[in-house]
Order: C-alpha cells, then sequence, then structure tokens
C-alpha cells in the first residue's frame, strides 16, 4: 500500500528517457517506476536511479514489502555490476 505522498523528503516524479539494449528504442519511465518493456522489442529495462528506497526509512512503508525488497535486489545487482566493471578497468590498466 502506498503512502500518501513521500515521507521522507518530497520529490516530484521526472521522466527518464533510456535507450533500450535490445534494439535502440528510446524507453521512457518515471522515476518513481521500477522497470519498463520496450514498446518495440519487449525487452524489460530497470530503473537504476532507484535512490530514495536505498536510503529513506520510509521506503518499505511507502512502496511495499514486496517492491521494496525487488528494488533492493535490483539496487543489489547494479552495484555488483558495477564493481564488476570497475575490476575489469583496473585490470585494464594494469595488463
Amino acid at each position: 500500500m502506498t503512502m500518501s505522498g513521500c515521507q521522507g523528503k518530497p520529490r516530484t516524479p521526472t521522466i527518464l528517457e533510456k535507450t533500450c539494449p535490445r534494439c535502440g528504442h528510446e524507453i521512457e519511465m518515471f522515476s518513481i517506476d521500477s522497470q519498463m518493456s520496450c514498446e518495440n522489442c519487449g525487452f524489460v529495462a530497470y530503473n537504476d536511479t532507484l535512490s530514495c528506497v536505498q536510503w529513506c526509512q520510509y521506503a518499505r512503508q511507502c512502496v511495499g514489502d514486496e517492491m521494496y525488497e525487488h528494488m533492493m535486489k535490483i539496487a543489489a545487482q547494479q552495484k555488483a555490476a558495477a564493481a564488476e566493471e570497475r575490476r575489469r578497468k583496473q585490470e585494464a590498466k594494469s595488463a
């Protein structure tokens, strides 16, 4: 159940534009969406700016347990992927 208004910090959703990695089509999603399917090919793009859920003490109350867990899982995957990318770049520099 979504709370009425953000309890952590008032914020107006913005529109994010992403490029589909599969077909190159533009995908539009709101900053509060966790994912959006590409209208052209159906690829599911994830919002990589899930900032408030990662730090807000009211996030679980605001988005609910299931969505909170889902969004935190995405955030953990993104963090691991970024760390792996940094590791690969560092190895490439050393080689």
